[in-house]
This record gives structure tokens, sequence and C-alpha cells, in this order.
């Protein structure tokens, strides 16, 4: 069978087994009316009326006629190896006193439908499978609907449906990209309906903030994985407010804490945070803990003090994870990175990997299964040189998953993508990679 498609979202296109096929205007008409159709029947008399002669009454025969010669040329278009009687795309059901035709060609070959089910699909998933489905679906759009049948009172109604659903799809994509934080995209796309759509209720309302760079709050992209026991998260926030959740964070092999001047740890990082946030800056009591939970960990070596000048002293194997037991949750810190006697902390994939195997392992002994929401390891000052974000985010992901075909690790894994760094995600990468999981 031959392979078909038509595009009617803009000036007409036909194309059999990607070759591009030119009918007449009035065959154009023809087929856009079996299109609109949508898969039903449509009569003689129905195709005649709304192509030919709308007041006509009575049709003599050579009206009919005139039609079926239409459908013929159809039909020696779109199926050159076939002959007119045989026809699959466009059969012919005769009734007792005309016969009717409808067009059996694939929907999704067929942009004006293509278009409307990809807007549906869009309705009923999470933001970054939303900015793909519109992204496909806007770009079927090509002009002005139905451009070569615009005149015909049977088309009109279709385009009357079609340029609000076009609006509305810009619109659901502004949102996307504002959800999953690319403002850029948001208002690239929302400018252009703008443009458009000068009077577009609630439109200038929607661009305002993003005008100001304004960052929103990231939507959720989940993953559940039945089979494993388990689902994957990717969400924007503040890792401390996870209150449901077992922290992950991410430590130097000697387990710096001092924060004084930020000259060896900085106050904004995620250790920082900890001794902040959740041991109200007492750095005695942050340190009595670490040395308890490292006691039965032997280390690498113990630096003098003419080397490093700040800091701890005594290293620790990368991927040695400490549980630190505090109210309400745990927290798992993990040696990713090597701190240099410089105080200046680097890592490796090699060395993230190595460390989620272990960090993995540390979680199923003592993470009871709960929830674990853990940062984007690598994209802070222990950054791992040349890896995007996204990268970090997948392998982390990839790293859980793997571990959880052997044994499961959590009931869900939790990634915190912080508000102000979403715009240096590749959202749409990771989302990507989600679908791909099983």
């Amino acid at each position: 069978m031959s392979r078909v498609r038509i595009g009617l979202l803009g000036p007409t296109v036909v194309e059999v087994d990607g070759r591009a096929v030119k009918l007449t205007p009035t065959t154009v008409a023809v087929l856009a009316r079996l299109v609109i159709a949508n898969g039903d029947l449509v009569t003689v008399d129905e195709i005649f009326r709304d192509v030919w002669a709308p007041s006509a009454r009575t049709l003599r025969r050579e009206d009919r006629v005139g039609v079926q010669k239409r459908i013929l040329e159809l039909r020696r278009a779109l199926e050159p190896d076939r002959t007119g009687a045989d026809s699959v795309l466009i059969p012919t059901d005769r009734g007792a006193s005309t016969s009717a035709y409808r067009l059996a060609v694939d929907r999704d070959m067929i942009d004006v439908h293509r278009f409307r089910h990809l807007l549906a699909q869009a309705q009923q998933t999470d933001a970054a499978t939303t900015v793909e489905l519109l992204t496909e679906a806007l770009a079927l759009w090509r002009g002005r609907p139905l451009f070569h049948v615009e005149e015909y009172a049977f088309a009109q109604a279709t385009i009357a449906q079609l340029r609000p659903l076009h609006a509305a799809a810009c619109r659901a994509l502004v949102e996307a990209y504002q959800q999953l934080g690319l403002v850029d995209e948001a208002l690239r796309v929302g400018e252009a309906l703008h443009s458009e759509h000068p009077d577009y209720v609630g439109l200038s309302a929607l661009l305002a903030p993003l005008r100001d760079r304004s960052r929103t709050r990231a939507g959720t992209m989940r993953r559940d994985l039945p089979a494993l026991g388990t689902a994957v998260v990717v969400t924007g926030g503040d890792l401390f407010a996870q209150s449901d959740a077992n922290l992950v964070v991410g430590f130097s092999d000697t387990f710096d804490t001092d924060t004084t001047r930020d000259v060896v740890i900085s106050s904004a990082s995620l250790q920082g945070q900890v001794l902040d946030r959740l041991y109200g800056g007492d750095r005695t009591r942050l340190d009595r803990d670490l040395r308890n939970a490292l006691r039965e960990v032997a280390p690498t070596g113990v630096e003098s003090r003419a080397d490093k000048r700040r800091g701890k002293l005594v290293r620790y194997p990368v991927g040695t994870v400490a549980v630190l037991r505090r109210t309400p949750v745990q927290v798992f810190a993990v040696a990713y990175s090597v701190m240099g006697n410089d105080l200046v902390a680097r890592s490796s994939l090699d060395h993230l990997r190595r460390s989620l195997d272990s960090l993995w392992e540390a979680v199923d002994l003592h993470g009871r299964r709960e929830p674990l929401a853990v940062p984007v390891m690598g994209a802070g000052l222990a950054r791992v040189d040349g890896t995007q974000p996204a990268t970090l985010i997948t392998t982390i992901i990839e790293s859980f998953v793997r571990r959880s075909r052997h044994r499961p690790v959590s009931r869900e894994l939790r990634i915190v993508v912080r508000p102000e760094d979403l715009s240096r995600v590749a959202m749409l990468d990771v989302a990507s990679f989600l679908k791909g999981l099983s």
C-alpha cells in the first residue's frame, strides 16, 4: 500500500511514497471534504453540494458523474498501483440511492488529525512531555489552515475550530516551558503568540512575570517503575524542604565543615547548609557525628598542616558514606570529590559513579526504603568539569535504576534541582531519558 501524507495546515501538500502529487483545485476541495469528515462516509450528493453547488436541491446524473471523476482522480493519485475499483484508501459504500466515500488514510499522516491528537495527549502528561508533544504539533502548522479551500463553507467551520486550538496550544507550551523554568523559551513562544493574538485573554498577565525574568517553581517529572518497586522524580525546589525523604549531600574526601569566611567550605554550599539548617551552626556537634559515622572506615592518608593549611587532614576513600541521623530525616553524606591542598574540591564522572554505587549500598542498609532526595551532585562548587547538568542527572538515575534491578534501594528517588539552576538544565533531555526507562 502507498504511504500517503496529507497536509492542510497551510498550503495543501499531498505526498505519496515521499513524492509530491499535484491535484486540480476542485479535487483538492473534494479531498479536504473527505479529510474533514474524519473517516465518516460522505455521499456523492453531500460532496457535490459542499464543493459545487451548496443551494442545489436535486442532482442530475452528470453532477454525480462529476463527483465520481474527482474521486477517480484522487484514487489514481494516492494509489497509483491500483485501479479505482479496488481502492483501499477511498473505498466506496454503495447505498440504495447514491454512493458514498470515506478517506481511510492513516490519521497520523494527516496533519489536521495529528495536530488534534497531539494536543489531546499534551493535556494528560507532565510539563516536559507536554513541551515535546506541543512542539511537534505546532511544527505541523505552516500558515493559514485549509488555505486552498478556505472560501468553502464546509472548510470555514473547521478553520474556526483550528485557530483557537492553535492559540491554546501556544499558550499551553508557554506554561509548560514556564513550569520547567525555561524562561527564554517560554518568552519566545509567548511573544510570537502575542503578536498574532494581541487580545488573547490573560496572555499579557502570563507574559508579564516572564518579561521580568522571574523564575517559577519547576514542574515535576515522574517515572514509575513498578517492576522495580520504585519511582524516579525530577523536580525543582529546596533539598532541605523535602521533609518526607532522607537526604543525600555531597562532601569531599576530607569531610570538611569549616565555613569560616567561606575559605574551606562555602556557607552557601549544601555542606554549609547542613551545618546551618540541620545543626544550627554547631560545627562541633556536626564533626562529632561525622567522626562517629566514620569510625570504622580506614583512612587513605593524613595530610600535614604544612601542606593543607586549613580544614581537616584525614582523607577517606572516594565513595565513603557517613550516615548522619537527624530528626526527622537521615543525611547520607557521600564523599564524591577530592579536596586539594589548595582548598579546591575536584571530582570526575568516575568518582561520581563510584560514589553512587557506595551510596545505594548505604541507603539499602540504613534508609528503610524511604524516599531519597538527591541534589545534582557535581553541579556545585565540586564541579565535574565539562559535564552538563542533564548528564549528571541521568548518570544518577541510571546508577540508581541499575542498582534497583539487583535489589530495591528506595521506593522513590527524587532529584531536586535548585530553582536558580533550572535554566541550565536541558529538561527535555532528562524527560526523554526518563521515558526510556523500564
